[in-house]
């Protein structure tokens, strides 16, 4: 029996975002739920469930506190709203870093429960051997290097990386390695933008660059934080909207049509059906 239905676009898979190293940059953002995933989709090739909706989303002060239950149930609301786009999905802290064992299991879960493309750890030297045990398994990996969100309480705060020499070598180093042990691409964040530019020279995956350079391959986001709905953003973000002002304005107006008794009018109401 024929279809008349259309053809369902071919989700992006890891290797397609592979292959555009050196080529047509790389647009990502972050997603959450199924809506914003919705609109987001056409624009991107890559839609990024990070585990900062931990801080965007549900109000945490950082990263550590996000668990791998609230990582699946964001993924799998992005993966509803969103069709042609690689859904990466990162692992959150403690998820993967006791043991390879571990780490596949946790992934094989969430690519599993979500029907996601890949996975994101925050990677290094430390890691290389738990990304090699998971690609080797099947599960494709996107590592992440520079200011590492989930490294928090080590760092003692969100701070740019990379300025000096040795921390500039180390991270060099992660990159490296991350590309060696078979990982598919590797965000850059909050590095020197000389550094960013080395880096994406030397590996030969493509690098999502946040807080890095125009010159990495591709470029990623917080979209809440692209839309304008906090007060403050970090240096790196351009705003492209005012969402919080346009939010707060609607619910001004709202508030003040329902005091008032505008609202609902005869337009937002049901009538008695006549005879």
């Amino acid at each position: 029996m024929s279809s008349h239905l259309p053809t369902p676009a071919r989700r992006a898979a890891a290797p397609d975002i592979a292959a555009r190293k050196g080529r047509e940059p790389i647009v990502c953002l972050t997603a959450y739920t199924a809506p914003v995933a919705e609109l987001l989709d056409p624009h991107c090739d890559v839609l990024l469930v990070g585990d900062s909706v931990g801080m965007v989303v549900h109000g945490l002060p950082n990263t550590v506190g996000v668990t791998l239950e609230m990582m699946i149930l964001h993924g799998q609301a992005v993966m509803r709203g969103s069709r042609k786009a690689l859904v990466v999905i990162d692992m959150p802290f403690g998820s993967y870093e006791g043991s390879a064992d571990i780490a596949y299991a946790n992934a094989a879960r969430v690519l599993k429960e979500t029907g996601a493309g890949a996975v994101k750890v925050e990677a290094g030297e430390t890691i290389a051997e738990t990304i090699a045990y998971l690609v080797k398994r099947g599960i494709p990996v996107m590592g992440h290097v520079g200011l590492r969100p989930q490294a928090v309480l080590v760092d003692g705060g969100f701070k740019a990386k990379g300025r000096e020499t040795d921390e500039r070598q180390q991270i060099l180093a992660d990159a490296r390695a991350t590309a060696e042990a078979g990982a598919f691409a590797v965000v850059v964040e909050g590095v020197a933008e000389g550094l960013a530019r080395e880096i994406t020279e030397a590996v030969g995956i493509p690098t999502i660059g946040i807080g890095a350079s125009a010159g990495c391959d591709g470029q990623v986001l917080v979209t809440d934080d692209m839309l304008g709905l906090f007060d403050w953003t970090p240096k790196f973000v351009r705003r492209y909207a005012d969402l919080r002002g346009e939010i707060s304005r609607a619910a001004q107006a709202y508030s003040e049509d329902v005091r008032a008794r505008r609202f609902p009018g005869p337009a937002e109401i049901y009538f008695a059906k006549a005879g």
